[in-house]
């Protein structure tokens, strides 16, 4: 019975969805159901050059909401859409544009690279962006011997140990990363001593240093297709576990934390898809000026990428 209501209500988006000219993109972490009725599924900045490359006149992120705001930036002239507006990233959420300004003040002259999980205002006052992919080889890019780099404290910590630079941080964390426990890994390599465990460097250090490769979630679903193993432990939001399963058949993935779940993400469902495309709305849309200089930041870092 679930089954068929999803069914239906998947149709009912999709012709609405050719009728408003739309695309749909759903994050790596987002329920299945939504994975599935999407147009793209990705990464952030991933699925926001992809809209930006569609003729799509609609753009509806199932992510949260700095995404739609990267989407709207990359897209000015494309209405960009989030089924709830409650969905929000509580890392991005821990640095405001006012107190990034203050902590310039205290490092007068010193770089600032933020990371892709912040708001468009914290954006706007960076120098450049980066991914968590990206993020040593722009971190090195930057004609400075130290920058401040905002608002992740592990990814800044794991930049650290891989550059002389000094790393100037923000306390900022992911909630959900923070959850898998170094004892979570050690009990899964235990139980699969063939494994290969895969963590995202949003992860504690303790995490990743019991990691054999630190990727991103675009890095992790290259590393699954292209690895001989057959067992993967997956140190990331267990959204990604679906995806991972999907293009793998025959390779078994392991949360490495049942507890690693993002309860923002999960709040979209197919239901607040379908009404968000009848309504066109809640519509997220970035001011020109802050727009303007985001987009820079994000620039910089897309030249440094090519």
């Amino acid at each position: 019975m679930v089954t068929t209501y999803k069914s239906e209500l998947a149709e009912k988006i999709s012709k609405l969805r050719t009728e408003r000219k739309a695309v749909i993109l759903a994050h790596n972490y987002q329920r299945p159901e939504i994975q599935d009725i999407a147009d793209f599924v990705g990464d952030s900045l991933e699925l926001s050059q992809n809209a930006a490359r569609t003729d799509a006149e609609v753009v509806v992120f199932c992510g949260v909401h700095f995404m739609a705001e990267t989407a709207s930036i990359l897209s000015p002239n494309k209405k960009v859409l989030m089924p709830d507006l409650d969905a929000y990233c509580p890392m991005a959420n821990m640095i405001t544009a006012e107190q990034l300004r203050e902590r310039k003040e205290t490092l007068p002259g010193v770089p600032v690279v933020c990371y892709v999980n912040t708001s468009a205002e914290v954006k706007a006052e960076s120098d450049i962006c980066c991914t968590s992919a990206n993020a040593l080889k722009v971190v090195e890019s930057v004609e400075s011997d130290s920058v401040l780099f905002v608002p992740d404290q592990y990814l800044a910590n794991f930049i650290a140990s891989k550059t002389k630079k000094q790393i100037h941080y923000w306390p900022g964390y992911c909630p959900t990363h923070a959850r898998i426990q170094a004892e979570d890994i050690l009990k899964l390599k235990a139980e699969y001593p063939q494994a290969k465990v895969m963590a995202h460097p949003e992860c504690k250090p303790d995490v990743i240093a019991l990691a054999d490769e630190v990727l991103g979630t675009g890095g992790m679903l290259r590393f699954a297709r292209q690895s001989d193993a057959k067992e993967f432990i997956v140190g990331t939001e267990t959204g990604i576990i679906y995806r991972l399963g999907k293009e793998n058949p025959g390779k078994k993935f392991i949360a490495a934390s049942d507890k690693a779940v993002c309860g923002r993400m999960k709040i979209t469902t197919l239901e607040k898809v379908l009404w968000c495309l009848e309504d066109l709305a809640p519509e997220v849309k970035v001011p020109e000026d802050i727009r303007v200089r985001a987009k820079a930041a994000v620039d910089k870092m897309l030249a440094i990428g090519r």
